[in-house]
């Protein structure tokens, strides 16, 4: 059973940066992926970014593109999201999750099974 446990969040202004963080605990197995997502109020959940373990490989939204950056430490089994400039439409609880989605997957959510409790993040005008 794998947990995972996020963290970084908080309240900013537009332009500012954030670290999110997301640990898994619990046996993993190599070969997952860890993916952000988002969600705002009153919207579905979307992606954000993701990392394939086993090979570095990540995958952003257009909407984050040269601005956020996912990164992992295999040793301790954690991905940070660093977000820089950050903007109002950026606010959201940010979930992270962890799975076997294949390439064509990863967006849509599918494949992911397990997910952490989320992380406000709110940015101001």
């Amino acid at each position: 059973q794998v947990r995972l446990v996020e963290s970084g969040g908080g309240l900013v202004q537009a332009g500012d940066s954030l670290r999110l963080s997301c640990a898994a605990s619990g046996r993993t197995f190599s070969g997952y992926v860890m993916a952000w997502f988002r969600q705002a109020p009153g919207k579905e959940r979307e992606f954000v970014a993701s990392i394939r373990r086993s090979s570095g490989s990540t995958a952003y939204a257009d909407s984050v593109k040269g601005r956020f950056t996912i990164s992992g430490d295999n040793a301790k089994n954690t991905v940070y999201l660093v977000m820089n400039s950050l903007k109002p439409e950026d606010t959201a609880v940010y979930y992270c999750g962890y799975g076997f989605p294949t390439s064509a997957t990863i967006s849509s959510g599918s494949g992911f099974n397990t997910w952490g409790q989320g992380t406000r993040v709110t940015v101001s005008s």
